[in-house]
């Protein structure tokens, strides 16, 4: 099998080859712990403003979402402490690294979030950033905080449903 757009045989691709998902997009990063940690009651999609530099170390896959999130700043939304690492071939005009990103909504949606987070307990988080079209986009999602025992709920939850799955699979192979 070949990666479409270098045509190298996989084995020899670079590390930093994003996944492409279902619609065709190129998935740079997932915030793996959004969902452990908060429950999804809501997610969008929204395009990022970002500068050369930031574009090309997403491409490289070098982006970090841990304990980042959107907030309404003049009845606009940023997304605050996602770390883009600095453009490897960069020069003294690279980027920094933590600065908040403006993200690209309609003013409608805007309106509705801004109501949405100012709700106790509600808030906006990153679940993963995607080329589409050649655009950088973030999925958000409006979210609440789990708490622990929620969490220790859903760790059960899971773990059930795989031992009745094993039980299934076990039986259908007797």
């Amino acid at each position: 099998m070949y990666y479409a757009s270098r045509h190298l045989p996989l084995s020899s691709t670079p590390f930093y080859v994003m996944i492409i998902g279902a619609m065709g997009e190129k998935i740079v990063v997932f915030n793996r712990k959004a969902r452990h940690n908060y429950e999804i009651i809501e997610s969008f999609e929204a395009g990022m403003v970002l500068q050369g530099t930031e574009v090309k170390s997403l491409r490289e896959g070098r982006m970090s979402l841990k304990d980042s999130y959107a907030t309404v700043d003049n009845g606009e939304i940023f997304l605050v402490n996602a770390h883009i690492s600095p453009y490897s071939h960069g020069n003294i005009q690279n980027h920094d690294p933590l600065r908040g990103r403006k993200l690209l909504l309609h003013k409608a949606e805007i309106k509705r979030l801004t109501g949405k987070t100012e709700e106790k307990g509600l808030t906006m988080i990153p679940l993963k950033v995607y080329f589409s079209r050649g655009r950088a986009k973030v999925e958000l999602a409006l979210a609440r905080g789990k708490k622990e025992y929620d969490k220790r709920e859903a760790i059960k939850r899971r773990d059930a449903d795989r031992e009745i799955e094993r039980e299934l699979k076990h039986r259908q192979h007797q």
